[in-house]
């Protein structure tokens, strides 16, 4: 979602500001803003649209200041305009927020009734009101913080300066996260440790409730009843060069490319020639594992495609029963939770709002236990699962996942493979299977191979405001994906189906201005997915296939366009055969003129409701 920055600093901050908001641009971008304390006076400068035009208007009138919050917003209270953009003022104070206040209008109209006029549609606001109101009353800045943020329902993350107390700035945390950055001589405050890497890499991941009081020479951490705690201090191994776009014209891009080696380094030193090694899940994972019987994988959007196409895995070579459910869906049901059944919770950032309640809630279902799947060891998600397994992906900057995707995959195979193992799977197929995993960073470097030719066929979508994209088996879920990153970047209208579903309905929208893509590897349901496509040509439907180079599909060439795409197994087709469908949305979206990294309406990482 949103975005934060603050200092506390010996030199001017508002400059530094700017630049964490650039590095947090892809998590809100529809307006942006920056307030510093100058001399014991907030002054501030907010804009809508991206960060590079709040910045221009700071470039025109800068101002000093060695204390500062910064905030780049992806709206949710109020639609997106200088008036409702981040920092909000209420007398002394300033405030940024990411995150969703529940009880925000029974609050807002308690201030209304003792005279507090409002200047914007925000729930941010409101704290920045009570907040303000209780320092008249004689409290100090961490003290009213505290008292306010233990009125407030919902989801925030805050940092708060005031006039009155200059070099100080106060932090709290619950359902959205935040961190400390440590410097020397000076301390920051941040959304995601990305903000923070160009000035320091030790960093203090905060709990839920924590409140935290840093200045340039000091950092404090707080429980919510005001009692201090210690929390530890970390060195991220993030670096800037991860975070930057080198040669590629998009971080997209670049991810893509990315994949073969993310997949290795998820791979590495957990899987070898006898296959997937032990207690890669954690410590306590051997007996957990050994009682498992039955899965229920949570997740959403990309996260969980990534768990349908598990679910085929699990099924098939460890015979346990798996469900996969949307997170957002799975909080608000009473699901059944059979005898020894694991919960695995799967997100890129772990701090994803319904993933994380969903974790939380499944404690009073009586799982056996929590597996988090993810690609950030200090989220919220990997603390509070009994088991964790990490993704390798590194920082994925652009909004429409690629890496988190493939390297996900990559995770769950081994989750597959070794309750494979413990539940009879034959050893010479086990072996086989373990082998064609550790192909799998080969076979994504040949898919992307592929560029040149997808670069091709991209030009047939560009007029088009409609595509179908088809798959079977395993596959299915790969084009649900397929259809997700066209329609995240591109904003081409797409739907996936499982191909024998055509005739039950999506057939109708099949003529000469709907291209239809499926996802072809060999395999026992090939001959009934060619069955399929005759049906889309028949009614002037314009195909385009992504054939496994071994799959016999020649005859398919004269019904549309076909490219081979070496799979290197039907254990890991579905990754190799994500690659093409990612280039194919993003050359596409290239060739719209689209926002490829930061399309419109949506944010990286989704910690509201």
């Amino acid at each position: 979602m949103c975005g934060i920055v603050a200092a506390a600093a010996q030199r001017d901050v508002a400059a530094l500001l700017i630049v964490g908001l650039k590095a947090l641009e892809y998590r809100g971008y529809d307006s942006s803003g920056v307030a510093v304390l100058d001399n014991g006076t907030i002054r501030r400068v907010r804009a809508k649209g991206k960060v590079r035009e709040m910045e221009a208007l700071y470039l025109a009138d800068p101002f000093p200041g060695g204390t500062g919050i910064a905030h780049t917003r992806w709206a949710t209270h109020g639609v997106p305009n200088e008036a409702n953009a981040h920092p909000h003022v209420a007398g002394r104070v300033a405030i940024v927020h990411n995150g969703i206040i529940e009880n925000h209008v029974s609050l807002r109209a308690e201030l209304q009734a003792r005279g507090h006029v409002f200047t914007s549609q925000t729930d941010t606001e409101v704290m920045a009101a009570l907040i303000d109101e209780r320092i008249g009353q004689g409290m100090h800045l961490r003290e009213a913080v505290l008292a306010t943020v233990r009125e407030l329902e919902g989801a925030y993350a805050i940092a708060v300066i005031s006039s009155d107390e200059p070099g100080r700035v106060v932090g709290a945390r619950r359902g959205a996260p935040l961190l400390v950055g440590v410097g020397i001589g000076e301390n920051f405050l941040g959304s995601d440790a990305q903000a923070l890497i160009q000035v320091t890499n030790r960093m203090i991941y905060l709990d839920e409730g924590d409140v935290v009081e840093i200045s340039r020479d000091s950092v404090q951490v707080y429980a919510l009843d005001g009692r201090p705690v210690e929390r530890p201090v970390y060195e991220s191994e993030l670096s800037t060069d991860a975070v930057e776009r080198g040669e590629y014209r998009h971080y997209m891009q670049k991810e893509i490319f990315e994949q073969p080696r993310a997949v290795a380094d998820t791979l590495e030193s957990r899987i070898g020639p006898h296959g997937v090694l032990p207690n890669i899940f954690g410590s306590d994972s051997e007996a957990m594992l050994e009682r498992t019987r039955g899965l229920h994988l949570v997740a959403c959007g990309t996260s969980y495609h990534a768990g349908l196409v598990a679910k085929y895995w699990i099924e098939e070579f460890a015979r346990l029963p798996v469900s996969v459910e949307v997170a957002s869906e799975y909080r608000y049901r009473e699901a059944v939770v059979p005898v020894d059944t694991l919960f695995v919770a799967i997100s890129q950032s772990g701090e994803t709002a319904d993933t994380l309640a969903a974790l939380r809630e499944s404690r009073r279902r009586g799982y056996l236990g929590t597996l988090a799947i993810c690609n950030v060891p200090e989220s919220s998600l990997v603390r509070e699962a009994d088991l964790k397994l990490m993704t390798r992906a590194g920082p994925e900057i652009g909004v429409a996942s690629t890496k988190a995707f493939t390297t996900q995959l990559a995770a769950l195979a081994l989750l597959a493979l070794e309750l494979a193992r413990r539940n009879g799977l034959d050893p010479q197929r086990y072996a086989a299977l373990c082998a064609e995993l550790q192909h799998l960073p080969r076979a994504l470097e040949n898919a992307l191979q592929l560029e040149p030719a997808i670069i091709a066929l991209a030009g047939e979508f560009i007029h088009h405001q409609h595509a179908l994209f088809l798959g079977r088996g395993v596959q299915y879920p790969v084009a649900l994906e397929g259809s997700l990153k066209l329609k995240e970047i591109s904003y081409i209208h797409a739907e996936a189906y499982p191909a024998g579903e055509l005739k039950h309905g999506p057939l109708a929208l099949v003529d000469e201005e709907m291209p239809v893509v499926a996802v072809a590897p060999n395999g026992p349901l090939l001959d009934k997915l060619k069955s399929n496509l005759q049906e889309v040509r028949a009614r002037g439907g314009r195909l385009i296939v992504f054939a496994d180079g071994a799959a016999g599909m020649d005859d398919m060439a004269t019904y549309g366009a076909m490219l081979r795409v070496e799979s290197g197994g039907s254990f890991i087709a579905p990754a190799v055969f994500t690659v093409p469908l990612q280039l194919l949305a993003y050359h596409v979206a290239v060739l719209r003129g689209t926002d490829v990294d930061q399309p419109r309406n949506l944010a990286k990482s989704v910690t509201v409701e």
